[in-house]
Formats: C-alpha cells, structure tokens, sequence
C-alpha cells in the first residue's frame, strides 16, 4: 500500500506538469511563429519480485514473472514544429517562413539566436530587426529614401531607390537535424545546443530550406480544441491518481483498525 501511495503521487505530479505544458501552449496561442509541446511520459523503475523465466521446477519456469511498477516519470517535453497558418497582414516587413527554416538574429551579448517569428521593423538606422531591436543576419540595411522594399520567395530583397528598382540584400534561413533539441529562451527565441546539432544556413527555396511570403505571419500551430481535450484527460487521470491515494489510505486506515 505504501508503494500505491508513491505511485500515485508520481502520476499526479506528471499529470500537474503535463497541465503546466498546455497551460504554456494555450496562452501562446496567438504568439507570432509559436510552436506547441507536449509531455512525454515514460514508466520508472519496476520491483521485480520473480523474474519472467525463473525456475518452478525440475522442468518448469514462470512465463511471466512478477514486477511491480512504481510509476510515471516525465521524460521529456516535445516541441512539435509543425507549421502554423500563414495569414496575410498587409505589412510589407512582415515575412512568414512557408517550411523549414529559421531566422537568425544577433543578440546583444554577441550570441546567435533564431526564430520562425517574422515579424521585423526598421531601426533608426534603417537596420532590419525584430521587435526587440536584435539585427537579422546577415544583416540587411534600407537606404534613407528607398521605398516599396520587395522581398522575393528565395530572399531577395530590393528596393525603389532614385526611382530605380536595386537590389539592397539578401535574407537566409537556418535549420537544424534536430530542432526540438533546441533551447528556448523566450522571446519567440531558441539558441543552438548539442542536442540540435549546428546551424546549417542556405536560401530560401533551396534543398532542405521553405520559402518567403512578404506580407504575412506564421500563427502559432497551436490548436484550441486538441488543447482542450488534453486538458479535460490529464485533469481526468490527476483525479484518478487522487483517488488511488484516497483508496491506498483507506487500505492502511482499515488495517491499522484491526489492532484496535
């Protein structure tokens, strides 16, 4: 009885958990470029009274054994990088990345970081840049004077300069072997770690590499209604836990009544 009671509890933290990974995902759900997770659970440790194969007899042995399981234990929690809805905005400096890829932008320690968010402006230098204020590299710069800015699906990018169209730069994406091992760091951010493997950078519409839509943003893929069964099922076997604390106790209650 008392391994019920630590079993159970270890179900209910992984159910608690797995609340706090939809909780995160539903209040994204309109974050530029978000991508979801989810919980990954694995079994822990069994006590194995007899093993499957143990002797019985002269001739015979246990098929099956005996092991007691001791719960769940989180193993990890995956970022799907499915894509989002794409949506038009109108905003010739919005991009959206139509497939794999991501932007990268310098941070103000020097590091690197890279987001699917598209959502980029002009600094007072005419510097493109995220919201807040990390340059996008390589870096792109549109001249004082220069209008309708034009970025091509494969990351051209020209202007109207004097009158003329000229071409002011070029815009590439980077991917990753692994991108759920990547670390996210807020911010619609995410930095390389070893899990991801380096960086591998090329054009857009290039092998490997998705496209550029100007004037459009990448929604989170975050989907209310599969979040909400999510939701109404861990609660669900956080209450079934529960209850198998409650029972396990009422086990222990009536057995400590029989010395009585």
């Amino acid at each position: 009885m008392p391994r019920a009671l630590w079993t159970a509890a270890s179900g209910m933290g992984a159910q608690q958990l797995n609340v706090d990974v939809i909780a995160n995902n539903i209040a994204n759900v309109n974050t530029t470029g978000f991508k979801r997770q989810r919980a990954d659970f694995q079994d822990m440790y069994y006590d194995t009274m007899t093993t499957p194969g143990a002797q019985t007899g002269a001739n015979t042995q246990n098929p099956t054994g005996v092991q007691i399981g001791t719960g769940v234990d989180v193993s990890a929690t995956t970022r799907v990088f499915t894509g989002g809805q794409i949506d038009p905005t109108g905003r010739n400096l919005d991009i959206a990345v139509d497939g794999d890829g991501f932007f990268r932008v310098n941070l103000p320690d020097g590091s690197q970081a890279y987001t699917r968010a598209g959502d980029f402006r002009l600094d007072v230098n005419g510097t493109l840049v995220s919201p807040d204020g990390y340059i996008l590299q390589p870096q792109l710069q549109v001249p004082d004077g220069a209008t309708d800015v034009t970025i091509g699906e494969t990351g051209e990018v020209s202007a109207v300069i004097d009158g003329r169209q000229s071409a002011i730069g070029t815009i590439a994406l980077s991917r990753f072997v692994n991108p759920t091992g990547l670390l996210a760091i807020g911010r619609n951010l995410f930095q390389e770690s070893d899990a991801s493997g380096t960086p591998q950078e090329g054009a857009p519409g290039s092998a490997g590499f998705g496209i550029l839509r100007q004037g459009y943003l990448e929604k989170a893929n975050v989907e209310i209604v599969t979040e909400l069964v999510d939701l109404i099922m861990a609660q669900r076997a956080y209450e079934m836990n529960s209850r198998t604390i409650k029972t396990a106790d009422q086990m222990l209650q009536t057995a400590n009544e029989l010395v009585r």
